[in-house]
């Protein structure tokens, strides 16, 4: 078989009527990136935003998240096509700006994800994602890992930020081990809608 390499996942336009959103107040910090990767896929990634698609000259470019991600995912055996990512910022701030409110206001976005979407599992990166997923500031993901849960009523699994992954290379070895064990979960119920 031959060897995927990371890529630029296609982006997936947001619906109708929410691109021009203000609600977060990151509307004047960068555009909308609504998800990544294939919108019909079993499997939602959730990070915290979006972080950069292009460089400072408006080239798309692969950055060291969507490049650690996808080196994990491959390793654990998926391909682009069981694989959408989204955040639950859809606009990567560039400056200070009130977290919890931007936060709970784009929550409405990822709720209107989930239902349109219904993926079979939702795959948490990171704490700000998990946090915010399952409602509840003091979890982290350390202690979540290897285990399922339903916090939305969507099997979810959790694992370390890319970035983490990038900052600290002793976490790789569990950053893979988390996405073996979602794997897993896939093969084991390749029906269980």
């Amino acid at each position: 078989m031959d060897k995927i390499c990371p890529s630029i996942w296609p982006e997936e336009m947001p619906p109708e009527g929410t691109e021009d959103c203000t609600d977060c107040g990151l509307f004047q910090h960068s555009r909308m990136i609504w998800g990544e990767g294939n919108p019909n896929a079993p499997i939602l990634i959730l990070l915290d935003n979006p972080g950069a698609r292009e460089n400072r000259e408006g080239a798309s470019f692969l950055c060291g998240t969507r490049e650690t991600m996808q080196k994990a995912a491959y390793e654990a055996g998926f391909r682009d096509q069981d694989l959408y990512a989204t955040y639950v910022l859809k606009r990567r701030p560039v400056r200070a700006y009130d977290k919890p409110k931007a936060r709970e206001a784009c929550m409405q976005h990822l709720f209107d994800q989930l239902q349109s979407k219904s993926p079979r599992f939702v795959f948490c990166l990171g704490n700000v994602a998990a946090q915010v997923f399952f409602a509840d500031h003091e979890v982290e993901v350390k202690n979540l890992r290897q285990e399922w849960h339903s916090p939305r009523g969507v099997q979810t699994a959790v694992s370390y930020h890319p970035l983490a992954v990038r900052r600290r290379p002793n976490l790789w070895m569990h950053f893979v081990s988390d996405w073996k064990f979602l794997a897993e979960a896939c093969k084991e119920n390749p029906n269980n809608q």
